[in-house]
């Protein structure tokens, strides 16, 4: 009898040392999966995260190339511009030597001539080529006999100091302007040509 008491719980045990044997395994295999579950989603989360990267740095790539391209749109029309603005002022630079022969011609045109066809067809195309450089934003300056000297727009290319009667004369007439040599012109506000004077 003691025998088979003895026996009996030793069978029990033997038995449930089994069963946690079989759990422990099922715990090992849950936690496995578990694991790779985890191991799973973090490969996706790293894969979205870095495909998400990826992308923010071809749209910051793609904005600084919209960004250059339109930084070069505005330099071109500049050049073309500053060419087309170089290349007015040159032509204008070269007419105005032309309208300048015209004045000269028709100041010299004694008075009971000026009333002659071949004057008045002189006097036409001359009141023509002023009208050209009117169009084109060049005026002529106003320049006068007796105005102060300035060097941004006038050059002086003679001193009447021979002229100068006194020593009072002189002073008053220091820095003033006794006759207008050239014409000064103005492209829209910026001097293409100084007024030529003599200064007294």
């Amino acid at each position: 009898m003691t025998d088979e008491k003895k026996i009996e719980p030793a069978r029990n045990t033997s038995h449930s040392d089994a069963g946690g044997g079989e759990i422990k395994e099922e715990n090992n295999d849950i936690a496995k999966k578990v694991e790779i579950k985890n191991t799973t989603k973090k490969s996706i989360f790293k894969k979205a995260v870095k495909q998400e990267s990826k992308e923010e740095e071809y749209l910051r790539g793609w904005k600084r190339c919209l960004a250059d391209f339109e930084n070069y749109k505005k330099r071109q029309q500049e050049s073309a511009k500053n060419i087309g603005g170089y290349i007015r002022e040159d032509m204008i630079l070269q007419i105005i030597p032309v309208i300048d022969n015209f004045h000269s011609a028709t100041e010299h045109i004694p008075q009971d001539q000026k009333e002659l066809p071949w004057v008045v067809g002189i006097m036409y195309i001359q009141k023509q080529l002023d009208d050209v450089l009117k169009e084109n934003g060049i005026v002529e300056m106003d320049v006068k006999v007796g105005d102060e000297f300035d060097p941004n727009l006038h050059e002086a290319i003679a001193s009447n100091k021979e002229e100068v009667k006194s020593k009072k004369q002189e002073v008053e007439n220091a820095n003033k302007i006794t006759r207008i040599v050239l014409k000064g012109y103005k492209l829209n506000e910026k001097v293409i040509r100084a007024a030529r004077v003599i200064v007294g």
